[in-house]
Parts: structure tokens; sequence; C-alpha cells
């Protein structure tokens, strides 16, 4: 069985309390993209997320707080070990899709979807097989002119690099 959406996840994203201050722009000096961290910080940073997601039933608080998460894990491109990454999920009608904020270059999960699209995605604490893959093309014009025109935060983003979002479509396949 295909899901668009999995049952209890929500539309819409959750809206924001008003302790979480939402994020309009990318260069908000709030963002946790523009703060300052230092090099072991940036290598580690997934770690913390990946644990309170893990221990509190997909929930996690700072930066992300009532956002919707998931994990998602991938095989890496060369490695081929399975590598882990929370990700924001983004929603166009019943179609969950992924993007990330990395100027100088496409993040490692992409290149490891765009060479193998089975992956593992937990939402909450619920575990589902699927696969990911990365748009391009027409199809990837479209959906970008689409994605920039509804989602304000990548539409800033992407008039700030020259590199084309990561766009990629999610589809879960059956419950692990």
């Amino acid at each position: 069985m295909v899901y668009g959406t999995l049952p209890g996840m929500s539309e819409q994203p959750t809206p924001a309390t008003d302790s979480a201050k939402k994020i309009e722009s990318y260069d908000d000096p709030d963002a946790p993209w523009n703060q300052d961290y230092s090099a072991e910080d940036i290598a580690n940073w997934n770690d913390g997320v990946i644990e309170e997601f893990r221990a509190n039933g997909g929930k996690v608080g700072g930066a992300y707080e009532n956002g919707e998460l998931l994990l998602l894990t991938t095989t890496g491109a060369k490695s081929g070990r399975r590598h882990v990454v929370p990700l924001g999920v983004l929603r166009r009608g019943e179609t969950m899709y992924v993007s990330s904020f990395i100027e100088d270059r496409y993040p490692a999960w992409y290149h490891n979807v765009k060479a193998e699209p089975r992956v593992t995605m937990e939402f909450g604490d619920k575990t589902y097989q699927g696969t990911a893959r990365a748009l391009e093309g027409a199809e990837y014009e479209e959906f970008a002119a689409w994605a920039l025109a509804n989602n304000p935060l990548l539409a800033d983003y992407q008039s700030k690099v020259e590199r084309p979002l990561p766009l990629v479509v999610l589809t879960v396949d059956r419950p692990s």
C-alpha cells in the first residue's frame, strides 16, 4: 500500500507556538543555519536531533520545535553505509518532499538517494520503507516553480544561491 499521508499525520504543518519564533527569511539571524557553530558542533549537529527525535516519539525542541520532521536513512553512494539525517517534511497535497539549505554543495543525502532510492523513513515512533526520487528535467522545473511560489522560505533561499534547490519526493511503501 502506498501512503500519500501517513495515518495520524497532519496535512498542514503544526502552527508555531508563541514561544517559538517562526523563521520567514533565509537571512533571519535566529535561523539555525545562521548561527555561529564550531566545526565540532556542525559535525555532530544531527546526532543530538536524531537522539531527541527517537527519545520523544518524533518531537524535538530548539530550532525545530513544532516542525514536522522525519528521519531519512539512506545508503551512502560511495561508502555503501547507512546514514540517518533529520529533515523537515514539506507537502504538496498528498506528495511529501524534502529539500535542504546547503549553499556550497548538494547534501550527501541527496547524492545518496540519487544512487540508491530505497530509503527508510521514521515518522514519530513509526518506521517505514519507501523510495526517494530526486526530481529532474521538466518535472523538476514544474515542481520547483510550485514549491517556490508556495514556500517563501525556499524562495528566499533560492534567490540567494545559484545552485537549484535539491527537491526529492518521498513515497512510503510499507511499515517496517
